[in-house]
């Protein structure tokens, strides 16, 4: 019997993502979630987007100063109660994303509580220090219509919020904001960059491989999914990659 209704969201603007990505997402959590689910993309231009999209406008600008209007500090503003009428489980989803099994768990995962990424950091880094208790907001999940307190603290901090020497990315706050969160298990989740690609030098001469057990594979910064496919020799060295066909077969709508 499939579960009840949820809610995934996205956002879209400018020229970096085309309407491709947002199809291909929609698409790949279709053939990978088994309950019904309302999938909305927040956008400027709804050009190309597949029927069942449901597309909505950028909410007006709460008073950000800092950065162009609209940015990636609108994942806090769906967190406000009545936010595009959502209600119950909600699912937030970066476009450069890439799905590679079945989704349910992330909304069997910590029913009602709110779940975010623990960020990565580089390998070498993380010899010399505990990563930090910061979330990376790709994929996170709250509960619409009583997430309130999350806005409210944005409304209340917001020059915090926006403060580099402070919070250095939005992901940071909002790892704050939600007081309490639980991070998805690590398997899950993986870094297309730290995770899969080889480190230098083997980069130069093994492809990255399919990580045991992921559901998502997480294109954050670069390359894009795409560049992965087809493999990266421009660049620096170490962040130069062999083809890795595979991500085709998952990455398509």
């Amino acid at each position: 019997m499939p579960g009840a209704p949820v809610n995934v969201i996205c956002m879209k603007w400018g020229k970096r993502y085309p309407a491709r990505y947002v199809n291909i997402l929609f698409r790949s959590i279709g053939r990978n979630l088994s309950r019904p689910f309302r999938f909305v993309c927040l956008t400027d231009d709804a050009a190309g987007l597949v029927d069942g999209i449901e597309t909505l406008p950028f909410p007006e600008n709460p008073g950000i100063t800092q950065a162009k209007w609209p940015n990636v500090f609108l994942k806090l503003v769906m967190t406000r109660d009545g936010f595009a009428d959502l209600r119950g489980p909600t699912l937030f989803l970066d476009l450069d994303l890439v799905i590679l099994g079945s989704i349910d768990c992330f909304f069997d995962y910590k029913p009602g509580k709110n779940c975010i990424i623990h960020n990565w950091i580089e390998r070498r880094k993380q010899i010399l220090r505990k990563r930090p208790e910061i979330g990376n907001s790709s994929i996170f999940r709250f509960e619409a219509g009583k997430s309130q307190y999350i806005y409210d603290t944005f409304l209340r901090e917001m020059d915090r919020a926006q403060d580099r020497s402070i919070f250095q990315t939005e992901q940071a706050f909002l790892t704050y904001a939600m007081k309490e969160r639980y991070w998805w298990p690590e398997e899950w989740v993986r870094s297309f960059k730290f995770n899969v690609r080889p480190p230098f030098p083997l980069n130069l001469f093994v492809p990255p491989k399919k990580p045991k057990g992921a559901k998502f594979l997480v294109f954050h910064g670069k390359p894009d999914p795409p560049d992965a496919v087809h493999g990266v020799t421009a660049g620096k060295i170490h962040h130069r990659v062999l083809p890795a066909p595979w991500v085709e077969e998952y990455w398509k709508e």
